[in-house]
């Protein structure tokens, strides 16, 4: 094979073709997002859809659902031209898809989520009952019950709860073509087995899928064949026991990477964070210590109540008891302010929602917690915030076409390059960062890795919450392993295996 992934023929006697792109193209402006794209999708096959931030998979996956119109190209479904001009021409066809960001109705709850729009009626009343009843058989035919209560309201539920909301929704309804875009980004090892299970059942029922995900880990376990995508052109199609990881990312970013989760030199300095005892209404007396040039990772599975202890330290939950000590001296933490004064910064799990003011300009994100440094008084200086701008988009290498454009308007990993950057202007002395690698592709991912490497091998305290296990048993010097709202074991990474941190991770009392 060379540079470029040469298309496999097809195998004889292999399941009919489903759907059928040829030569998808589309422009926003005068950007070519998909450029002559063709693809393949057979009945009864997982294929992954896969590229950096940009590539152009949600481009093609949204002419798909009806929510863009392709400039060129067609599109056929059992050999027949279809056009999909609106989002209920796709639904009609048979096309369901997972939106990475989630379309949920917050102020309902999970029953009224499943079905809504199909609702059960009596006599032309809403059948309450009968909803309730419904939505608890189909999490769990969809093995999908760790959704919890189907009467919790949506608004009250985890991200990641809320993703499987959003998938069994989708499943709810027999769908011919599925499309999942991240669909694990905030799930379990548990619940994504319990999706895998899902998915691989449809796939007998002779359903096809299409499924889009940056951890090639579970892209190798789950899909049948690969199709990748670079600057919105196919590098062709291969099956996926033909071809290897770090070939894979190759001719996904053009080049070779190094091991993504190398752990950083460890030299640990001074106490930078001592909790001692901290409790809230999910956080259950934790205590723990980080030294200056340490990475502490914190492993749980989602639910455990790591994002909670993360805010409670951040002040967006304040502790109801506990102290914190930071540079060895004890804190208050009231609020995020305190926190940051405290030299304590948090990169949230949801960068959309808590980290960014998404319709705001990338310039705007950037310089929003360092208006001290450049408005003296009433009068802003332009200079200044043009310089802490410049700083942040040169140190992070962030793609932006212009500072003044919409934050929206960048992939998912130059955002999380935002949330972070804007931090380094004043460099705190403890960095929280919760699962600061969700829906970030392969390249993005690599850079902010070296980026956690230069700055905890320079004396950063970095506490590491991720429901990756690789990623944080990489990174991280120490493991901190968390369930059920404390620290249940601490062990050096080095010294740690999978099995074992899910064992004790899974283990109940």
């Amino acid at each position: 094979m060379t540079a470029t992934l040469a298309t496999s023929a097809p195998v004889p006697g292999s399941k009919p073709v489903l759907l059928r792109l040829q030569g998808l193209t589309k422009h926003f402006g005068g950007v070519r997002a998909l450029d002559g794209v063709d693809f393949e999708l057979r009945a009864g096959e997982i294929h992954a859809l896969l590229g950096e931030n940009g590539a152009g998979k949600s481009t093609l996956i949204k002419i798909l659902g009806g929510i863009h119109r392709p400039d060129a190209g067609t599109i056929q479904l059992d050999g027949q031209p279809v056009v999909i001009r609106e989002v209920a021409e796709a639904d009609r066809h048979g096309i369901r898809l997972i939106h990475q960001e989630l379309s949920l109705a917050p102020n309902l709850s999970v029953a009224e989520n499943l079905f809504l729009g199909r609702e059960p009626r009596w006599h032309g009343w809403l059948d309450r009952r009968r909803l309730f009843a419904d939505a608890e058989r189909l999490v769990r035919a969809l093995g999908l019950a760790d959704i919890g209560s189907v009467h919790a309201q949506v608004s009250d539920l985890s991200v990641a709860r809320q993703q499987m909301v959003e998938i069994a929704r989708a499943l709810a309804v027999r769908a011919r073509l599925l499309v999942l875009d991240e669909p694990t980004a905030s799930l379990s090892a548990t619940e994504t087995e319990a999706l895998f299970d899902t998915l691989r059942r449809l796939r007998t029922q002779g359903t096809g899928i299409v499924y889009i995900s940056h951890r090639l880990e579970e892209i190798r376990r789950l899909a049948d064949r690969i199709t990748v995508l670079r600057d919105g052109r196919s590098m062709g199609t291969q099956h996926v026991a033909e071809v290897e990881p770090r070939t894979l990312i190759r001719w996904m970013v053009g080049r070779d990477l190094g091991l993504l989760c190398q752990r950083p030199a460890w030299r640990p300095g001074a106490l930078a964070l001592s909790v001692r005892d901290l409790r809230s209404a999910r956080v259950r007396g934790v205590s723990f210590d980080l030294h200056a040039g340490e990475v502490l990772g914190l492993a749980g599975l989602v639910g455990a109540g790591r994002s909670e202890l993360a805010h409670a330290l951040f002040g967006i939950a304040p502790a109801d008891s506990g102290t914190i000590t930071i540079g060895g001296r004890p804190v208050t933490i009231r609020c995020p302010a305190d926190a940051l004064a405290a030299g304590l910064v948090l990169v949230p799990e949801d960068r959309k929602r808590e980290g960014l003011v998404m319709d705001a300009a990338v310039a705007f994100n950037l310089t929003l917690p360092w208006t001290r440094d450049w408005i003296r008084g009433c009068r802003p200086d332009g200079a200044r915030r043009d310089g802490i701008v410049r700083r942040a988009i040169e140190s992070f290498a962030i793609r932006v076409a212009d500072p003044g454009q919409p934050t929206y308007h960048l992939s998912g990993g130059n955002q999380q390059k935002v949330v972070v950057a804007r931090w380094m202007e004043h460099p705190p002395k403890v960095l929280i960062l919760d699962e600061p690698t969700r829906g970030v592709d392969v390249g993005a991912r690599e850079e902010l890795f070296a980026l956690l490497r230069r700055w905890v091998e320079g004396g950063l305290a970095v506490l590491l919450i991720s429901s990756d296990l690789p990623e944080v048993m990489g990174l991280s010097h120490r493991l901190a392993l968390y369930r059920d709202g404390r620290i249940v074991r601490e062990l050096p990474a080095a010294d740690a295996t999978p099995e074992d941190v899910m064992a004790e991770l899974t283990r109940t009392e």
